[in-house]
């Protein structure tokens, strides 16, 4: 009976849709494009995500403009919700570039109006990529109200993040001055602001301005108000957080009772700060897992192993795929507070559930080893992941090379700063200065001219010469007896800055001559 009003209810289905027309083979879509989408028709949300995924696939330095256009060209026209989503995914994986390409494809369009909110979102991709001065120059030139009321709360955020105390006051004065509306994000980006400053006597000063306004305060306001108070001592947080209990307005969650813990931790009181943490466990929500990694770190900083493990087992209750993000917190709060084997019980759990291997996790136990002075352990650990098919990041050579250098295998750091150097056409990494310096003081130890020239020319291409790796380099030389053809021209090339030392040192290296004397 049940198969047979299936079979109806199918039949009935198929009577009520049109007969699909049989695809031409020039209609066919490229199956490196669009291969998912089906011959019964198109999902509009389903098509916006294989823009997105198309996208997000790109290599940063590749325009998506090309992209968008011929996914246009394919389908006639791009609808704005699949840009917006877009827009919305390649932001949240940090392609700032990427994301702004888009909006500014659509402001080339006539047939696209930019909504206040697309305005709000470009100025904050313009300081992302360009800068906050770019963002100034786009913010001017909007002149609706609207758009100009939305891209106002994303300026100040530039100037929060540059810490521009001056251009962030002027801005909410010239706001105010406007009757633009000032709510309570804004006053929490002041907030932000003057915690980070050290202006702690500007915080009260914010919280009394919104309390004469009417301006409600929220969860954030209240927890960057304890911090301010703080330096007061705790009777004022105290008095703060009592406040915040009796706002009817605003929910005491987890972030307020981590928040007064880490200031009682700070003032000494670890007993008030455990208590704190454990009423900061029962405001956990049962769906995010969020919170639990705030806590467990809290629990880290008062060196509490059973806390960080307790935490740890609470959030694997919480549905949905642990994020490699979450385990990594969890591998260094177990490193912190000396808990080595459950840190890599926990790792080796993440490599079982990993579906692609994130290099950042495993860097975190390498790093662990190398601090330790467990330098075989670190390259068996690297080895582990080579063969896992992982790809090693600039961290993973650094750390290495802090072993290395630390444990006398000059070699192995010498190849690892090659592979470090490598990398670095791909992102903006610098290697820490006394790593480049002991290299330096390898070669010069060892008297290899050729290798230390060849090394200062490598790091004369990414701008980490300095004054200390020159006077090496020119050691190297005079240990070797070598003559120092180009240095000189090098050395006026990076404009280093001379001393007496130096200068003995250049006399010394050009009285060899070609035959190695001096």
């Amino acid at each position: 009976m049940a198969a047979a009003l299936a079979r109806r209810r199918r039949l009935r289905l198929l009577a009520s849709s049109p007969n699909p027309k049989p695809p031409s083979l020039s209609s066919c879509p490229s199956p490196s494009f669009d291969a998912p989408a089906t011959a019964r028709g198109r999902n509009p949300e389903r098509e916006g995500d294989l823009l997105s995924w198309r996208l997000l696939r790109l290599r940063s330095m590749v325009s998506v403009v090309a992209a968008i256009e011929g996914w246009a060209q394919m389908r006639g026209h791009v609808p704005r919700p699949d840009l917006q989503r877009a827009i919305s995914q390649l932001r949240r994986a940090r392609r700032y570039k990427h994301a702004l390409e888009i909006l500014s494809w659509m402001d080339s369009r006539k047939d696209i109006k930019l909504s206040p909110s697309d305005h709000a979102a470009r100025l904050d991709l313009i300081g992302k990529v360009h800068g906050t001065s770019q963002a100034e120059e786009y913010y001017n030139q909007l002149q609706k109200p609207a758009c100009r009321e939305a891209a106002s709360f994303p300026l100040l955020h530039c100037y929060v993040a540059e810490r521009n105390v001056q251009k962030a006051e002027n801005l909410m004065a010239s706001l105010q001055s406007v009757g633009l509306p000032v709510d309570p994000h804004s006053f929490n980006e002041m907030l932000k602001l003057y915690v980070a400053t050290c202006q702690y006597e500007k915080v009260h000063s914010v919280i009394n301005l919104m309390k004469r306004n009417n301006i409600p305060r929220n969860a954030l306001s209240y927890n960057l108000w304890m911090n301010a108070c703080s330096v007061s001592g705790v009777a004022s947080v105290q008095s703060a957080f009592k406040e915040m209990v009796n706002d009817g307005m605003v929910e005491v969650g987890w972030s307020a009772y981590c928040t007064l813990a880490n200031i009682f931790r700070k003032h000494g009181l670890n007993s008030e700060a455990l208590a704190c943490l454990r009423t900061a466990e029962t405001k956990l929500s049962r769906t995010q897992r969020l919170g639990y990694f705030f806590v467990m770190t809290c629990y880290a900083a008062l060196n509490d192993s059973d806390g960080v493990t307790r935490l740890w087992e609470a959030s694997k209750c919480v549905p949905g795929r642990i994020p490699a993000a979450n385990y990594m917190s969890a591998i260094i709060c177990l490193i912190k507070v000396g808990d080595i084997d459950q840190a890599e019980w926990i790792f080796g759990s993440w490599e079982v559930e990993c579906g692609k291997y994130d290099v950042r996790v495993s860097n975190v136990l390498l790093g662990a080893y190398v601090r330790n002075g467990w330098i075989e352990k670190a390259e068996k650990l690297h080895l582990h992941v080579l063969e896992k098919g992982a790809r090693p990041n600039y961290k993973t050579w650094e750390i290495l090379m802090e072993g290395f250098v630390e444990s006398n295998q000059m070699d192995k750091a010498v190849n690892a700063m090659k592979k470090a150097l490598s990398s670095m056409k791909s992102c903006h990494w610098r290697p820490p200065l006394k790593l480049v310096e002991a290299i330096a003081a390898f070669f010069e130890e060892q008297g290899n001219a050729d290798d230390a020239n060849r090394y200062i020319k490598v790091l004369q291409k990414f701008n980490l010469t300095s004054l200390p790796l020159y006077k090496s380099v020119l050691r190297t030389y005079i240990k070797a007896d070598t003559v120092a053809t180009d240095i000189a021209e090098m050395i006026a090339r990076d404009q280093i800055v001379m001393d007496e030392e130096m200068d003995h040192l250049i006399i010394r290296a050009s009285k060899i001559d070609t035959r190695g004397n001096v």
